[in-house]
């Protein structure tokens, strides 16, 4: 029963790995850009819904009301500051060598961590509202209404991903800039529209992301996106960077590996080692599938990107 109550817990970690892992491939796919301020847009969606949240009730709303309109101010915010870091940050170095873009993005990570930390300060912030909810039971196992939404969610958000990505007329253009952008110019795609709709629908499930891990864990910090970003990225690798299919599941196996990891760890050594040395895991897969599998479990050497 422990068995499929850590799986449990690291299915709701992985739908969270999953959201973010989307965004890193979707510009992957169509720049082979790492955007590692992708984990601090997580970061700046999570504070900003747990503000909101907590200034609405202090309003007279309830909390269910006020989280969901923390919630879509938080997307919408997002979305603008992906558009933004897009049109401002990446569009510019866009035909310079692969190591300037790969700079910038690292220095945009650290400008948002230090300007969240003068917005928000340094201290940990706790989530307002009541997050217990009620929970269900199934031979041992339980599973909280929190970590079911999550899931769920998550499930259809990627479900809704996919169906825009080959389905729709914005995913053809998407899917045609990732193969080539001359030849997608040349077919009548407005490829700097594309680009930059792909970092705003990323920044969207980044704030989705945000906002559940602040619920989940109750709590939200300036740096919160930094390690979630390297562990998405993980993810994104280790599903196939490029590949839809495989950032989805590379976050919900990375957080399953997780979760197992840090619980029979932690049995082993009474303790000592386990939650405080879960981190660990993240980085040893990504050596691990550098080493035997570089492409990812679904990559290949021709996969389709995006």
């Amino acid at each position: 029963m422990i068995f499929w109550q850590q799986v449990i817990n690291g299915l709701t970690l992985g739908s969270i790995y999953a959201l973010v892992a989307l965004g890193y491939t979707m510009v992957y796919g169509i720049m082979e850009l790492i955007n590692f301020a992708h984990g601090d847009v997580v970061m700046v969606g999570a504070l900003i819904a747990l503000t909101l949240t907590q200034w609405f009730m202090q309003q007279g709303l309830g909390f269910p009301l006020s989280l969901l309109l923390a919630s879509g101010l938080s997307i919408c915010v997002c979305m603008l500051l992906g558009w933004v870091i897009e049109r401002v940050a990446y569009r510019p170095l866009r035909t310079a060598p692969k190591l300037a873009p790969l700079i910038t993005a690292i220095g945009l990570s650290l400008l948002l961590q230090q300007l969240a930390a003068l917005i928000w300060g340094k201290s940990y912030l706790p989530f307002p509202g009541n997050l217990e909810g009620s929970s269900y039971a199934w031979h041992g196992i339980v599973i909280s209404s929190l970590q079911l939404s999550i899931f769920i969610l998550s499930l259809l958000l990627m479900f809704l991903l996919w169906q825009l990505v080959h389905h729709t007329k914005l995913g053809r253009a998407m899917r045609s800039t990732a193969q080539s952008v001359p030849f997608a110019q040349l077919m009548g795609v407005n490829t700097n529209q594309v680009i930059s709709q792909t970092f705003i629908i990323g920044s969207a499930l980044a704030a989705v992301a945000g906002v559940m891990d602040v619920m989940y864990y109750s709590v939200g910090n300036y740096t919160m996106g930094f390690l979630l970003g390297l562990k998405a990225f993980t993810a994104a690798v280790l599903g196939g960077i490029g590949n839809l299919k495989g950032a989805m599941l590379g976050g919900l196996l990375l957080g399953v590996l997780e979760a197992l990891g840090a619980g029979y760890i932690g049995d082993i050594t009474h303790g000592i080692m386990g939650s405080n040395y879960k981190d660990v895991f993240a980085f040893f897969v990504l050596i691990l599938v550098l080493i035997f599998r570089p492409n990812g479990l679904l990559g290949s050497n021709n996969q389709e990107k995006v």
